[in-house]
């Protein structure tokens, strides 16, 4: 009798503990739990944490509440520009109401892999060329409105949408190729003349200020000798001033005395007494061997004579 008493006791207490197992359930922290009982949505989500169901009747499903990194592959599509290119992307969500995530669809990443795909080829064949390769953050705006605008009701919350790559035919590579290489041509060349430009504003007002002050132009050119002088190897060739060649020529001409001697005074031109050459230039005064200098005394009605 006590044999068959403990028996049935341990019987029970293993029935008990398999009961216990099978009703107990542990929900980690990121996750969340719906309950299902004979096949309805029962209660509340369930919270993190040690939870009990009834076996047989009641059904807890797990649902992941993290952020979820979705590859979207690569799409093919024609731009608005009519140009080939393949753009993939990717796609971060998470989940905001498990039930409805359990309920209202029947895979929500599935789901959302194929409307990122679709709203991405939307979103190629409404944009620009140089609107996937430059403007993208429009672009995944866009596309993340797109993406999330269904998913709503499936309480699903997109956070973010990025364009990885946009790949482009080897014929367009190179044709952008070539045009960034005119266009940077062309800005060096606007470059080039607006420094030519410049220069020539300043080199006039240099030669404006050196017309006012001849100084400033001899000492231009003795510096400009004095830099080209620095080459050992350079052969320099000075040129000569005018004003130079203007002093070696009054140094050339005869002296003054000479010039009186040989010049004739213009006749009726007096001035005092004196007579003045024709130019209106007076003598110069004739310096004696025994006295002080002399000046001619010059008579209208004859030659001139000394006194």
């Amino acid at each position: 009798m006590v044999e068959d008493l403990l028996v049935a006791v341990a019987a029970a207490g293993s029935a008990g503990v398999v009961y216990l197992a099978s009703a107990v359930r542990v929900i980690k922290q990121y996750e969340r739990g719906v309950l299902f009982r004979l096949g309805r949505v029962s209660g509340d989500v369930r919270s993190p944490g040690l939870n009990l169901i009834i076996p047989f009747v009641d059904r807890l499903q797990k649902v992941n509440m993290q952020i979820v990194t979705l590859p979207v592959p690569a799409q093919e599509g024609i731009t608005r520009d009519n140009v080939t290119v393949r753009v993939d992307a990717v796609v971060y969500f998470r989940v905001v109401d498990a039930a409805s995530a359990l309920v209202k669809v029947e895979d929500y990443k599935f789901a959302v892999s194929q409307m990122a795909q679709t709203s991405l080829r939307s979103i190629i064949g409404k944009s620009d060329l140089d609107d996937l390769l430059s403007d993208r953050e429009k672009l995944n705006q866009g596309l993340e409105l797109m993406i999330d605008s269904p998913a709503v009701g499936w309480g699903i919350q997109v956070d973010r949408v990025e364009i990885k790559d946009v790949s482009l035919p080897d014929t367009m590579k190179r044709s952008m190729a070539r045009q960034a290489e005119a266009d940077r041509e062309r800005r060096a060349r606007i470059i080039n003349a607006d420094a030519e430009l410049q220069a020539s504003k300043k080199l006039a007002e240099a030669a404006q200020q050196m017309a006012e002050t001849p100084t400033a132009l001899q000492l231009r050119l003795l510096q400009t000798v004095m830099a080209v002088a620095a080459e050992k190897n350079s052969t320099l060739v000075l040129p000569i001033p005018v004003e130079l060649l203007h002093f070696l020529e009054r140094g050339a001409r005869p002296s003054p005395p000479e010039q009186d001697q040989d010049r004739d005074p213009a006749p009726g031109h007096t001035d005092g007494g004196r007579e003045r050459y024709a130019d209106g230039t007076p003598p110069l005064p004739v310096t004696g061997t025994g006295g002080p200098s002399q000046v001619p005394v010059i008579d209208p009605d004859g030659p001139p004579q000394t006194p």
